[in-house]
């Protein structure tokens, strides 16, 4: 039978075992396809992988663990003349490694504006964002310019976060509080919004909502005290909408307007404002602190012609995760104890910015998410973002022509080896899309590989909850109709794809795939 070919029946009741007895699609730890007492498909010495997710942040441990000689943060067995091809550059310490679509770096984020025009800056959040305060903001860029300091705080470890739905926010307001005053401009996240609208507890939700309220209050106040101006918006929605349209929890992200609000410590009162983008506010930081906005910003303030008065600084609070909803019982901010946050839009200047889909560089009608809205945020422009290029490569046929991928098929060839793909089961998530692993299985089937195993990454933040199985069944059917690929085994997205250097996590994630270490099934 094709699904017992395939191996994606097999493992869809393996998940349905780790359902009954507690776990989610997010925590699934590894599970390994055993035959004749034996792990199948384990990726060896001599075989070709190819990291089938495209985002960074997220993808940046485990391909230490498979590709850095000195690699010391965990025990692994280092495989030798693996070719590990990534997707996209996850970060510049790889930039030796094959890249199938290389990075397009934005030129003069706002960053290196406010360098070169000698300001100095902060960028703080905890670990779960600080690369988007930082890498994604900066235009891709790991570097801080001159003048710049970033500091990171560590979330929560060890515990779920829905059970801290605090999470670091505390130390996060203390950094940013003590860097007021020291610095010309400060850009800070929050991260309770998105990290725990992903999870599918209600109550978490409408308790981090509050906090968010809290610290705000706690935070702008210093600032306009300080002689800030301060602006706050979202990169995204997602807390504010806790159902499917099936009533079911929703854990993902949504398309929704964010709220751009501006305040100004030395000149209290009104300060007109239009509707715009994400990429209108870095000229609108610009247009504050009386910095020429770059040619290569196309974006435009959002208050043009309001007069700030010379050297001014300013704070920039983006609240992840943070759309504007329905307002009724569906919508965790209008449920939550948020008397700040109502008194900001009762009482403040503000005004709706587009943050999800073609605004943001994204294919249309698509969510928002983190690594786009910072992008754009920090860019001044709408920046196109990885989705929309490696979709459009294949539609139009370019992907399955990569010379990236063509090499890693070639390796094995000569080898004698095998292909294997970590393969992220989702359709629409910003960090990958099955097709990109379908469409590399019939690159090898057209190139004479027949031996291509697929490593699969489960979602459980983009995909309905408990949706893995019906997503297996559906990709058996693709892989046969392919003729080629076989699914040896699986791994959470919150295993495998750690950013706070839980590298003994990722360490579960990788010894499956490579020694078949894990919870066995036939």
């Amino acid at each position: 039978m094709s699904d017992v070919k395939r191996g994606g029946a097999q493992l869809a009741e393996a998940v349905k075992k780790a359902y009954a007895q507690g776990l989610d699609d997010y925590h699934l730890e590894p599970m390994v396809l055993v035959e004749d007492g034996k792990p199948v498909g384990k990726i060896s010495d001599g075989d070709s992988a190819i990291f089938c997710c495209r985002r960074g942040e997220r993808e940046i441990e485990l391909t230490e663990m498979f590709t850095e000689d000195d690699f010391t943060q965990a025990e692994r067995r280092k495989l030798n003349d693996l070719d590990f091809v990534i997707m996209t550059m996850y970060h510049d310490k790889f930039k030796s490694l094959p890249i199938a679509f290389a990075p397009e770096h934005v030129k003069r984020p706002l960053a290196q504006v406010l360098s070169e025009a000698g300001k100095t800056q902060f960028h703080c959040s905890e670990s779960e964002k600080f690369a988007h305060v930082t890498f994604f903001f900066n235009g891709g860029e790991n570097n801080p310019f001159p003048g710049e300091d970033d500091v990171c705080i560590p979330s929560p470890k060890g515990i779920d976060f829905d059970q801290q739905p605090m999470l670091s926010l505390p130390k996060v307001a203390d950094t940013v509080m003590d860097a007021l005053g020291k610095y010309d401009f400060i850009v800070t996240n929050f991260a309770n919004g998105d990290v725990i609208g992903h999870t599918a507890n209600t109550a978490a939700k409408i308790e981090a909502c509050g906090h968010v309220s809290h610290y705000l209050d706690v935070v702008v106040h210093d600032a306009l005290a300080k002689g800030y101006v301060v602006a706050i918006t979202a990169d995204h929605g997602n807390i504010e909408k806790l159902y499917t349209p099936a009533g079911k929890p929703d854990v993902a992200h949504t398309t929704n307007l964010v709220a751009f609000i501006m305040m100004d410590g030395a000149h209290p009162g009104p300060i007109p404002l239009r509707d715009g983008t994400l990429g209108d506010v870095a000229p609108t930081v610009l247009d504050v602190m009386g910095i020429p906005q770059t040619a290569e910003m196309t974006g435009r303030s959002l208050v043009e012609g309001h007069d700030f008065g010379k050297d001014r600084k300013m704070l920039l609070i983006i609240c992840d995760g943070w759309g504007l909803g329905t307002g009724d019982e569906g919508d965790a901010i209008h449920l939550a104890d948020t008397p700040y946050w109502d008194s900001l839009l009762a009482e403040q200047s503000w005004s709706k910015l587009q943050a999800s889909g073609e605004y943001v560089g994204l294919g249309g009608g698509k969510a928002g998410n983190s690594e786009a809205g910072h992008s754009n945020l920090g860019a001044g422009r709408c920046v196109m973002q990885d989705d929309v290029r490696l979709d459009a490569a294949v539609k139009d046929g370019s992907f399955q022509k990569n010379p990236v991928f063509l090499q890693a098929i070639e390796h094995a060839k000569k080898n004698g080896t095998d292909l294997h793909l970590l393969s992220y089961l989702t359709y629409k998530s910003s960090h990958g899309c099955i097709d990109y692993p379908l469409s590399i299985c019939e690159m090898a089937r057209d190139n004479d590989l027949d031996r291509v195993f697929l490593h699969i990454i489960f979602d459980g933040r983009s995909t309905e909850p408990g949706s893995a199985p019906a997503l297996l069944a559906e990709l058996d059917e693709k892989l046969d109709a392919i003729g080629v690929g076989r699914i040896v085994d699986g791994v959470g997205r919150g295993v495998a794809l750690d950013r706070d250097k839980n590298y003994g996590k990722v360490k579960r994630a990788y010894d499956a795939m490579v020694d078949g270490v894990g919870a066995q099934y036939t």
